[in-house]
């Protein structure tokens, strides 16, 4: 049997920690399904039985650190949502990192992708939240999709790992996913969160204060230069914390929040297309990050980084994905927040976003 034979299960594998946990709370809400009525508690116990139950923490993207700082904002975003949070000025940040998965303890390598969670706290009450991915796509269009992937993705017990057979029929029968996946193999992780982009994936609906509405996506643009992750970096179970923890010891982080304007007829209920590269973006505003911290105790903790609060100005798009999100962080958050009261020394270690 060639090289390339033997390393079809391993790409299917890695695709599988991919698919199978970063959009792991991507689920949906009841009656969305029929008959059976499929609901967002299902997905979740789906989620729990394939990879198991760390108590206390998020049901996916467990392992990650709390993050503080702020967003400055340029007032070039205001051209396309009256959002307090474009207008010039400062507006306290509080954020999240982490990776895909329910294993509060997996190596940072286990996976390629990503997630950066953001809390804008407005200065008139308002929140804005969003979770973000370190891919512009997602790997699925809709929540059917994604169960069906889910179950594709159901460790085998005799070896820990999905069946390579199942994925592949998966992605056989789903096309949508290939641009995804090609996207991953492309991109080769970067070696730092701070050098790592990160995606909003749906689109979102920005109004102006001439009620001139839009269809947007947005991502933040790191300054610093991009770098490949390494093959020592692979054999740290934890560098990416301790990496980021090197650097604000230096000095605060940055990153671009860049708004994409869509044209009419890009579609803003498939988060598997792109928008084309030509498209209007619109540099808003700078996210300064100079803290972080174990989520144990860190202000993240008990944030719900749900992506349909959103500030007036900004509305949800007519993406399935944004709904499901929704109640799936839900569920997770309420399950492992009932974990915490009923053990009162459980580490507290959580996740539930995106991060």
């Amino acid at each position: 049997m060639s090289r390339a034979a033997l390393c079809v299960p391993c790409r299917l594998a890695a695709i599988a920690a991919v698919v199978g946990c970063a959009g792991a709370a991507f689920a949906w809400t009841a009656g969305w399904l029929t008959p059976k009525r499929l609901s967002a508690p299902h997905i979740i116990n789906t989620f729990e039985s394939n990879y198991g139950v760390h108590a206390g923490y998020r049901r996916n993207h467990a392992k990650g650190l709390c993050v503080e700082g702020w967003f400055e904002s340029n007032g070039n975003g205001a051209s396309v949502s009256r959002a307090a949070v474009f207008a010039p000025g400062r507006t306290p940040v509080i954020g999240r990192f982490a990776i895909p998965g329910s294993n509060p303890a997996a190596p940072d390598a286990s996976t390629p992708v990503r997630s950066m969670a953001l809390l804008f706290q407005l200065q008139d009450g308002e929140q804005w939240r969003t979770g973000m991915n370190s891919t512009p796509i997602f790997v699925v269009r809709t929540p059917k999709q994604f169960y069906n992937q889910l179950v594709a993705s159901k460790p085998d017990p005799a070896t820990g790992k999905p069946d390579p057979a199942k994925l592949d029929a998966f992605f056989q029968a789903n096309p949508e996913t290939l641009p995804f996946r090609n996207w991953v193999k492309a991109h080769p992780p970067a070696s730092s969160l701070a050098n790592t982009g990160f995606y909003s994936i749906n689109a979102f609906l920005a109004t102006n204060a001439a009620g001139q509405t839009r269809a947007v996506r947005w991502q933040t643009v790191p300054e610093v230069a991009y770098a490949p992750q390494t093959a020592g970096q692979k054999a740290d179970p934890n560098f990416l914390a301790d990496d980021l923890n090197a650097r604000l010891a230096a000095g605060p982080l940055r990153w671009r929040l860049v708004l994409t304007v869509a044209a009419p007829g890009d579609p803003t209920n498939d988060a598997t297309q792109q928008w084309p590269a030509e498209r209007q973006q619109i540099d808003a505003g700078t996210l300064v990050l100079h803290h972080a911290e174990p989520q144990s105790n860190g202000m993240c903790r008990d944030v719900n980084y749900d992506p349909t609060i959103l500030p007036e100005g900004l509305k949800p798009s007519d993406d399935p994905l944004l709904a499901a999100r929704s109640a799936a962080y839900s569920v997770s958050f309420n399950r492992r927040t009932r974990e915490e009261a009923a053990q009162p020394g459980l580490a507290q270690t959580h996740g539930d976003a995106q991060p």
